[in-house]
This record gives C-alpha cells, sequence and structure tokens, in this order.
C-alpha cells in the first residue's frame, strides 16, 4: 500500500486548484489527485460552450497543461474513483481494489448529473453535459446526423447547449417544469429576456410541464410530457443539476444533508478530511449564513485555497463572495453574489438593447447583480454587494450615473 501526505479526490476545478494552492502555500509532501476522468484536469464550463460548439479543442481546456503536474510533483492516478474511506486507518479504497494511505483527505468529487427517473430514462441518444465523456457522446450523435434534439431543463446547462445546438443548426425544444428558465437563479426579469432571446433564435419552448417518459425501442425517438404531448426526436439532453457525489464520505460517517457539511475552513465532520466545490454545504456569508452548496468554478477555487491553506496552518474562514456566468448567443451573463430571499429589483438599462442589468435588494441592501453585455456593471456591482450597500433605487437605476459612485 502506497501512502501520501495529501490525496485528493476528483481531478476537477476544486481538485487541481488545492494541488496547486498547497504547493504555492509551500507544501513540500507528496500529494496524489484521484480522478474518475482518463485525462489530466481540465475546465467544465467550456463542455457545453465552446467544446461542445468545435470552437476549442480539448487541448486548450486543460486546466494545465499535463507537464505541469509532474513539474510540481503532483502524482495523477487518473480512471480510478474512491469507493471506500477509513477515516480511522486513514485509507481509502479505489474501485480496483487497491488501498492507498493518506495525512489529508480533500474531497473534490463535485457530482453526478442527475438522470431522468422515468420509463425510458437510459434509452441511447440521451445525454448528460457533465463531463468529456458525456459531450463526446453528444458530438458523435451531432456529427452522425442527428437534427433534432429535446433539452430538459432550463438552467444555464440547458440553456448553454440549446444555444450551441441551433448555432450548429439543429432543432430544439427545450423543457422546463418550472415556469420560467433560471427560476432558481435568477429573478423574472432576467429569465423572461431569455426566454424571449432563446425563442428568437428558434427554440421551441415547453414551460410549467415535467416529463412524462422517453420512447423508442433502444434508442429515444420521442418525449412525451406529462401534459401529454409528444415531442419526436433524434437525440434528447439532460440539464437538471446534480447529485452530490458524497456516498465514500457518508457511508464513513460524515455529516451531510444535502451534501457533505463542512466548517468555515472547508473541514468535515471527519477527522483530517476536507471537502470542497459542489458537493460542499457551507455557511454562506453572501446567503445571511445560510447553509447552501454552490455549484461554480469561483466556489470550487476558493474553497480550494482555503483547505490548502488550513492544512499549512494558515486557517482563514472561507468568505469569497460568489460569482457565476454563462454565455449564450452572443449574450454574456454575469452574475454577482446571491439573490436568494430577495424582496427588490431594479431593472437598469434597457433589454431590448440586449444590454442592461438587474440588481437584487434585500431589505433595502444590495445582494447580488446580473450584467447581460454590461461588464462595468458587473465589476463595479460586485463592490456595491460586497459592502452591503445600502442605496437608493432610484439611483441604482440611472443608467447616466456609475455604481461605482454609489458606495
Amino acid at each position: 500500500m502506497t501512502r501520501h501526505d495529501v490525496v485528493i479526490v476528483g481531478t476537477g476545478h476544486g481538485g487541481a486548484q488545492a494541488a496547486i494552492a498547497l504547493r504555492q502555500q509551500g507544501f513540500e509532501g507528496s500529494i496524489l489527485m484521484i480522478g474518475r476522468d482518463h485525462v489530466p484536469p481540465y475546465e467544465r464550463p467550456p463542455l457545453s460552450k465552446e467544446y461542445l460548439a468545435g470552437e476549442k479543442p480539448f487541448e486548450r481546456v486543460l486546466i494545465r497543461p499535463e507537464k505541469f503536474w509532474a513539474d510540481k510533483n503532483v502524482e495523477l492516478l487518473l480512471g480510478k474513483s474512491v469507493t471506500k474511506i477509513m477515516p480511522e486507518e486513514r485509507e481509502v479504497q479505489l474501485s480496483g481494489g487497491e488501498t492507498i494511505g493518506y495525512g489529508r483527505l480533500i474531497w473534490a468529487a463535485g457530482g453526478d448529473a442527475r438522470r431522468l427517473s422515468c420509463p425510458g430514462a437510459h434509452l441511447d441518444g440521451v445525454h448528460a453535459v457533465r463531463d468529456k465523456r458525456d459531450v463526446d457522446a453528444l458530438l458523435k450523435d451531432i456529427e452522425g446526423g442527428a437534427k433534432r434534439f429535446v433539452v430538459i431543463g432550463g438552467g444555464y446547462i440547458g440553456l448553454e447547449a440549446a444555444a450551441v445546438l441551433r448555432k450548429l443548426d439543429r432543432e430544439v425544444v427545450l423543457v422546463e417544469a418550472l415556469d420560467r428558465v433560471l427560476s432558481r437563479v435568477a429573478g423574472e426579469q432576467l429569465s423572461r429576456f431569455y426566454e424571449a432571446e432563446h425563442h428568437r433564435h428558434g427554440v421551441e419552448l415547453r414551460l410549467g410541464v415535467g416529463v412524462e417518459r422517453l420512447v423508442g425501442e433502444e434508442r429515444v425517438t420521442g418525449v412525451v410530457l406529462s401534459d401529454g404531448e409528444e415531442i419526436a426526436c433524434d437525440a434528447v439532453v439532460i440539464g437538471i443539476g446534480i447529485v452530490p457525489a458524497v456516498g465514500p464520505l457518508i457511508a464513513a460517517g460524515a455529516a451531510a444533508a444535502n451534501g457533505v457539511d463542512v466548517t468555515e475552513i472547508c473541514h468535515t465532520s471527519l477527522d483530517k478530511i476536507y471537502a470542497i466545490g459542489d458537493c460542499a454545504a457551507h455557511a454562506n456569508p453572501y446567503a445571511d449564513g445560510a447553509v447552501i452548496r454552490l455549484e461554480s468554478v469561483q466556489n470550487a477555487n476558493d474553497m480550494a485555497t482555503t483547505a490548502a491553506k488550513a492544512i499549512c496552518g494558515n486557517p482563514e474562514p472561507y468568505n469569497a463572495l460568489p460569482w457565476f456566468w454563462s454565455n449564450q448567443y452572443d449574450l454574456r451573463l454575469q452574475t454577482a453574489g446571491l439573490s436568494i430571499g430577495h424582496d427588490q429589483t431594479v431593472l437598469r438599462g434597457d433589454p431590448d438593447e440586449r444590454s442592461f442589468s438587474v440588481i437584487y435588494l434585500k431589505d433595502g441592501r444590495v445582494i447580488a447583480v446580473d450584467a447581460v453585455n454590461r461588464t462595468k456593471d458587473y465589476v463595479q456591482g460586485r463592490k456595491l454587494v460586497e459592502a452591503r450597500a445600502e442605496v437608493d433605487p432610484e439611483e441604482l437605476a440611472d443608467t447616466e450615473k456609475p455604481l461605482k459612485e454609489m458606495l
């Protein structure tokens, strides 16, 4: 059995940044990264954007060139998953049965794409957009002549995939069970704007309706909705969220509800074990201290640095401002803060000009900003969110006045 000073489970943004941050903090011990993918760490966001569109080859999606990891003395163990954690022995068991020891364990396994539970969910031609293998399978269908797609889910992933498919001149029907797209992450003004944009680009929308079943023999040929409509298709794309990959942690006794619970320095309830990224439930200061999970590159990277500092003896509480982005057609959405619980919105600019912002307030204070093709508002709005600034809504709506003057 081999033993390493730090074992990192997961080779996504969080796992990669954890290894990088440990070296940046001066950590000289041995580091092993274990990943289910058979390729070195790569960026996930381009999968539903530039990589799917054929605009970026995989080499340009790598987080670092493969040689980087060897140069930093970070060992990669690819094509493996951790199936069991033995915290008392400080060991993990891998999918092949072998056992590896650790001094500290960083769990950065993220999550698995949530699958449909209805009949027909496992037919050929049903695709997730979570990892390279998922997108390569989708690309194979596109290149094989699939023309009509049903996209299930109106969140970022579903909308981005729909935009790329339209760019590739495919027919797209997007199905969202709730009454508007982006309903979990944005206000109604932004939702309706994106619905109109997708409609303008030829996407058919089905809102407020669920999926009853998928039909087909071996391969999907249609989607039956809960209102009885059947939509013929050549393939289906699923974008309905993730299931946190925390099974081995829970089996080992970690405190968990929605994901695995972590402290302000990303430590789990298990000794010497940290968790970061999509699967880590934490009390977030920008959500009034509510325990939440954040599925974003920012969160994965900042949590990784927090865990690395703690391991190196320089603990600092996680206090990073959440931010997100989404590219659809020629629209760039940039978000700072969390609009959870907002009680007022301010529209800044004109959506008809395809450059505007929505500012979210709670109890009179700025808690989040969504900026569409309006980078200055995003950059300056971040400062307002960080300061929890109390600003007159009429001032916020005045596009002649820069947001930075409102601090």
